[in-house]
């Protein structure tokens, strides 16, 4: 008898998955403040305090330019609110691109747009982060450049 019970069990449950539609994974946009990471304590912790960064249209000092260099960090974001994970992609990304800098001789990153699956989103305030259940990411693409002293 518990053999039957557990084979009927079974052959429900195979039932309800074979015939459930794929679940659709959450990828949800966001335009957050880069404000709001530059005033995060953690990113004057990790973002190399010698290289300045412009963000889009922003009047950058011109300098010689060392190439366009393209970020995309992820992190994770399970249990924790969107716009955390968020803060913490976009302070991983600036670093990264702070770090490329200084390996490529330059002291500035200009123009730089978010950039999430090779679709620019230019703004001098904001910027693009893409959020899930499990990662959170963001993409920045810019311009290294060493400006005069």
């Amino acid at each position: 008898m518990r053999k039957e019970i557990r084979l009927s069990l079974a052959i429900a449950a195979s039932t309800l998955v074979m015939g459930s539609e794929p679940a659709s994974a959450r990828d949800t946009r966001y335009e957050l403040k880069m404000a709001d990471v530059q005033a995060d304590p953690l990113y004057a912790e990790h973002v190399p305090a010698g290289v300045k960064f412009y963000f889009a249209d922003q009047a950058a000092p011109a300098g010689q330019n060392l190439g366009e260099f393209v970020t995309n960090r992820k992190t994770n974001s399970f249990g924790k609110q969107d716009e955390e994970a968020c803060t913490w992609a976009m302070i991983s990304a600036m670093k990264e691109l702070g770090e490329r800098a200084i390996a490529e001789g330059g002291n500035a990153v200009i123009n730089i747009v978010s950039y999430y699956k090779k679709k620019p989103f230019a703004s001098d305030t904001l910027y693009e982060c893409h959020a899930g259940a499990i990662v959170a990411g963001v993409a920045l693409k810019g311009e290294v450049v060493k400006v005069g002293q």
